[in-house]
């Protein structure tokens, strides 16, 4: 696969508006693993292959777990995901299909039963942001493991 075209190249301003943005939630109130779950899980649902791949080796360079990671995908029927998880990954799913008539309350009430008001906010950032990241890399054919030595990922092991 070819890349169309270099977006970070045509509209730098904008690319670190959306790098600052994804930085902010370096601190918001999700912690580090979840949210790699969460970009794992919206990468899958998209289909974006250069955020999967990002995301995944991230996952691995914190600690994740390789056998969580095959996981993921498979979340409901899977033992090793901790209620707080399950429900920021169906959190993810809905955010990221957006089903017609919005999300539902008895979802809303059970991501409520798990997370603060604080962290639900803080995750449909999360969700938007990586959501935003597979649109440009899928519109654009971004090459999975291509950005791989400057983002560090190359430390995953996973080649």
């Amino acid at each position: 696969m070819t890349q169309r075209l270099n977006y970070a190249q045509q509209a730098p301003e904008l690319i670190k508006k959306m790098s600052d943005l994804s930085m902010a939630l370096k601190d918001s109130s999700i912690e580090l693993k979840l949210r790699d779950l969460v970009q794992i899980r919206a990468s899958q649902i998209n289909g974006c292959a250069f955020c999967l791949d990002m995301h995944v080796k991230e996952a691995k360079i914190h600690g994740e777990s390789e056998l969580r990671l095959y996981h993921v995908a498979i979340w409901r029927e899977s033992n090793l995901f901790a209620p707080r998880e399950r429900a920021a990954l169906a959190w993810t799913e809905a955010v990221t299909r957006l089903p017609e008539g919005g999300i539902p309350d008895e979802l809303y009430e059970r991501v409520r039963g798990q997370l603060s008001e604080k962290e639900i906010t803080d995750l449909t950032f999360s969700i938007m942001v990586i959501n935003a990241w597979n649109r440009l890399a899928i519109s654009f054919k971004a090459v999975p493991g291509s950005a791989d030595k400057l983002y560090g990922l190359d430390k995953a092991g996973l080649n």
